[in-house]
C-alpha cells in the first residue's frame, strides 16, 4: 500500500474517533439518554468512515487549489 493510502487511513480513524466522541456527547446532552448517545455514535462511526476516506482520496487526486502539483 502506498504511504498516501496508510496515511489517509490513520487520518481517518483518527478523525473519526475524535468526531464520534463529539456526536456521542452531543446526542447524549440533547437527549438525555447515554444510551442514545451511544446508538447514534456508533451508527456514525460506521457509516461516516468510508464516507471520509474516500472524500480525502478524492481531494489528494484533485489539483484543485494547488498551482504547481504534478500528477503521478
Amino acid at each position: 500500500m502506498e504511504k498516501s493510502k496508510k496515511r489517509h487511513l490513520a487520518k481517518t480513524f483518527t478523525w473519526r474517533i475524535t468526531a464520534t466522541a463529539t456526536t456521542m456527547i452531543i446526542a447524549w446532552l440533547v437527549s438525555g439518554d447515554p444510551l442514545t448517545g451511544l446508538t447514534v455514535g456508533g451508527l456514525e462511526f460506521i457509516i461516516k468512515m468510508p464516507i471520509y476516506y474516500f472524500h480525502e482520496r478524492a481531494w489528494y487526486k484533485s489539483n484543485f487549489g494547488l498551482n504547481a502539483r504534478k500528477r503521478k
